[in-house]
């Protein structure tokens, strides 16, 4: 093993770590191995036995594990209300912030992977008020300090007092695990002490998050040890005594089967919290444990997300009735982008209720009713139909949550069908009832889902799969737990008799095994969203074009865009779709009344799509109306444009072009400018330059923002030619014209490999004074990244990215060399910009405008 690390270069293991198949792959592996530990180690314990403890359960200790329940929420709700005290203070009430967080962690718990879910749902609450994704990473960090701190507290104290028994889990000497102690509680101490002199921020790059005074971060280490304590006192108060050895030992079982549940991605960890424990704490075979355990799913998962749900159904109803003011409207305000993560919690809870129902024996009294109305068939067939309808009902949970109004119609249907299921296999009421009341709150929120995705709402990605996958795998051992007491034997698969609870769950796990697996195929081979298939360029688009004063309206006639035409035909918006977005190219183009509502119907149909919206170097123009959408503005550049009336070639900052000029006029260097309508002989030579080209610059072609050399798309330009003595062209450069005579720019300059040093820079020089010649007032020289853009402490956080790119990217790119080199023309900079959703969309908005115009990263660095 050790020499197979040292053969393989780190970012090598990092390619491997971070592969799709490998992400998935461990989870699974986590989830398996638990299910088989749990499997073995309550393998001599009977259902029947697992029921009668259930009902024989204290209700003391129920009691007092609801009140620990509600402790550790305080907790975690103080986590939140403090952080954004700090960071943002007065922005955010108090009571807000604390449910955030409450909700947050509510919601996390039930749908798994709480990294992600959790701090998707607190992000939707905050930027509800203006808080930007900067403010919330820094809410986040400091939340996280509060947790770390508390269990630093924790450890640190068990490390150094060292209870008898917990030698078992740390076999360890006494000495060491002192001295252990003692560094994670110093550590601490020093942690305070550094907060207490002086205020504190953590740095990264351009970037800072504040940290709270030694006061807020003891305040936060008590929420951590009042969250962390609680949380394990709430198993801890319903597992039998006899079960534990001492506190300190179980707080350390606990904490482990905390971790491990996380890593597996299993929804709260189902399965592998459970394996975690029993073995930890060496209590396998035995039923009042696993009851224990079940309480404990019930109490501390479920019933704070039941009372999230509750609370949203009910101001949710008011705000139906309109009957909403003061708190309550704010509230409501808050928290109403947090019903998609709710509804996906419902339907997830109403699916895993169907599967474990379809793998725990019928109730035979309530059979034999059934059994006087009703055919042997209708009772095999809808157990099998519950099972999957629980299945399915999961799967469509992702769609709930990416508000997709086709998964709220689904769900709906699908809960009808597990209510008439539940009724149909068992007259099981109680399950029917919880069907109806999932169906009464998702109709209430009806209004949270309007998006028309086009793709199937049964599609799933990465962390879904494993998570559906995980229900799946706990509802099948949840099953052979139930039919321990008979011996597996293939004749079971084909027995159909009312006594046959096995032979029905056998089947109805083996359907929904292929259906799950029938499922994740399909997502994996068609992973990527659906795209618009591109037309071709309407003949409105192209008058459009020609009519526009602004050249880079010319970009939309390269062939890899869509595009939305106004009812009147007078302007239209030029717009990639990559699947997740509808990214617009530049301003809108045409009559100026008619484009404001174009970019209100592109947003529109974006979000009717399920998609998001952007605007990719807009100017200042419309920037009022992307406001008024709601998108963030951020600079990406600035454009440079010199003015042609003042243009001349003298002085000293434009030598080289003087130079180059006179040398090809001396050599009978000859500059032309071709019509289009005159291309189609010379378009071979072209071609043949401008592949020369690229194979010398060892890149490849551009688009989206950028033109490529493609035959249909340079005949629509005239285009300028330096020829050499002989004829030969030596470079190129396809000319884009702005109506009235208001602008002439270039897209492609390119020249032959081996040819004179000078062709570029001459062809350059005549170009500009051909085009004042012409009457042209400016002449365009592109845009430069990121330049302009103010890489300071109080920037948003994406203006300090770019500022930072623009300072320390010149290994990747000349940023500041292609400034130098448009600023010797001394011409008159203006921004451009970036209308983006903002937040966590933003990185993922570059991303896709990246593939758009360079193919991705390695296209990019290459």
């Amino acid at each position: 093993m050790a020499f197979a690390e040292s053969t393989l270069p780190h970012g090598r293991w990092l390619r491997i770590i971070k592969h799709p198949a490998v992400r998935i792959a461990v989870p699974i592996v986590i989830v398996v191995i638990a299910i088989f530990a749990l499997h073995s180690l309550a393998a001599h314990v009977k259902w029947v036995d697992v029921k009668a403890d259930l009902l024989a359960a204290s209700s003391v200790s129920l009691l007092e594990a609801l009140g620990f329940t509600a402790i550790s929420f305080v907790g975690i709700s103080f986590y939140d209300a403090l952080a954004v005290n700090l960071v943002a203070p007065s922005k955010v009430p108090f009571r807000i912030a604390a449910l955030a967080g409450a909700a947050g962690y509510a919601i996390s718990g039930l749908l798994g992977v709480s990294y992600l879910t959790g701090t998707a749902a607190r992000y939707r609450v905050y930027s509800s008020f203006g808080l930007d994704l900067a403010s919330v990473s820094g809410i986040i960090a400091i939340s996280w300090s509060g947790f770390c701190s508390g269990l630093a507290l924790v450890f640190g104290s068990l490390l150094i007092f060292h209870p008898s028994g917990l030698s078992a889990v740390l076999p360890i000497p006494p000495a060491v695990e002192t001295g252990t102690g003692l560094v994670i509680l110093g550590g601490l101490v020093a942690y305070l002490f550094w907060l207490a002199t002086g205020r504190r921020q953590l740095k990264a790059g351009g970037f800072s998050i504040p940290l709270p005074g030694a006061k807020l971060g003891a305040v936060l280490t008590g929420a951590g040890l009042l969250d962390l304590i609680s949380a394990a006192l709430v198993l801890y108060v319903l597992i039998p005594a006899d079960a534990i050895q001492n506190l300190p030992y179980f707080i350390t079982i606990y904490f482990g089967a905390v971790a491990l549940g996380i890593l597996s991605h299993s929804p709260g960890g189902l399965g592998v919290f459970e394996a975690t424990i029993i073995s930890g704490l060496g209590v396998s075979g035995r039923s009042d444990v696993l009851a224990a355990l079940l309480l404990y799913r019930v109490i501390y998962t479920i019933v704070p997300f039941i009372a999230a749900v509750l609370g949203l159904s009910l101001i949710a109803g008011m705000a139906r009735r309109r009957e909403l003011t003061g708190g309550a409207k704010t509230i409501w305000r808050a928290f109403q982008p947090l019903v998609p993560p709710v509804a996906a919690g419902i339907a997830l809870l109403a699916g895993v209720l169907l599967l474990v129902s379809g793998s725990l024996p019928a109730e035979q009294s309530r059979l034999g009713v059934l059994r006087e109305l009703l055919p042997l068939s209708f009772i095999e067939v809808s157990h099998l139909v519950g099972s999957i309808t629980g299945l399915f009902l999961i799967v469509v949970a992702r769609g709930l949550y990416r508000k997709l109004y086709r998964a709220w119609v689904v769900a709906m249907g699908l809960i009808v069908l597990g209510l008439l299921a539940s009724l149909l296999k068992g007259l099981d009421w109680e399950e029917s009832l919880s069907m109806l009341a999932t169906l009464a709150v998702l109709g209430l929120f009806r209004p949270a889902f309007y998006r028309a995705d086009s793709v199937s709402v049964f599609r799933l990605n990465e962390t879904w799969i494993i998570s559906t996958l995980a229900l799946l795998a706990a509802a099948f051992w949840i099953g052979l737990f139930a039919q321990s007491h008979l011996s597996y034997r293939n004749a079971l698969w084909w027995d159909f008799t009312w006594h046959g609870d096995a032979s029905r769950f056998l089947r109805a796990s083996l359907a929904g095994a292929v259906t799950l697996a029938v499922i994740a195929l399909n997502s994996l081979i068609t992973g990527k969203a659906s795209r618009k298939r591109l037309e071709p360029i309407p003949n409105v688009v192209r008058r459009l074009v020609t009519a526009s004063e602004d050249t880079e309206a010319n970009i939309a006639l390269m062939g890899d865009k869509a595009f939305l035409v106004s009812d009147d035909e007078s302007a239209f918006i030029a717009y990639a779709d990559t699947g997740r977005s509808l990214i617009a190219k530049g301003d809108p183009i045409g009559d100026a009344k008619m484009a404001k509502k174009l970019v209100w119907q592109l947003r529109e149909m974006a979000d009717r799509q399920g998609k998001r919206c952007a605007f990719y170097a807009i100017s200042l123009r419309y920037i009022p109306v992307f406001l008024d959408l709601g998108l963030s503005i951020l600079k990406i550049g600035e454009l440079a444009r010199v003015d042609l009336r003042t243009f001349t070639l003298e002085g000293p900052s434009r030598k080289n072009l003087r130079q180059a000029r006179n040398r090809a006029a001396r050599d009978g260097f000859v500059f032309e400018v071709v019509p289009a309508a005159m291309l189609s002989s010379l378009m071979a030579d072209l071609r043949s330059i401008s592949n020369a080209w690229l194979e010398s610059k060892q890149g490849e072609e551009k688009g989206f923002a950028l033109g490529a050399f493609e035959e249909g798309y340079i005949s629509n330009f005239d285009v300028a030619v330096m020829r050499s003595n002989s004829g030969e062209i030596v470079a190129f450069a396809n000319i884009f014209k702005g109506a009235h005579l208001n602008e002439l720019s270039f897209d492609l300059m390119r020249h032959r490999p081996g040819g004179p040093g000078f062709a570029v820079d001459a062809l350059l020089a005549e170009l500009m004074l051909w085009s004042a010649a012409q009457g042209y007032h400016w002449f365009s020289l592109g845009a430069a990244p990121f330049s302009g853009i103010e890489n300071r402490q109080l920037a948003p956080i994406w203006n300090r990215i770019g500022g930072f790119v623009y300072e320390h990217g010149e290994h990747f790119y000349n940023f500041e060399g292609l400034r130098a080199f448009k600023e010797k023309f001394d011409p008159e900079w203006s921004p451009i910009y970036l209308a983006t959703p903002g937040g966590l969309a933003t990185p993922q908005i570059f991303n896709e405008l990246n593939v758009l115009i360079s193919g991705g990263f390695r296209r990019l660095m290459k």
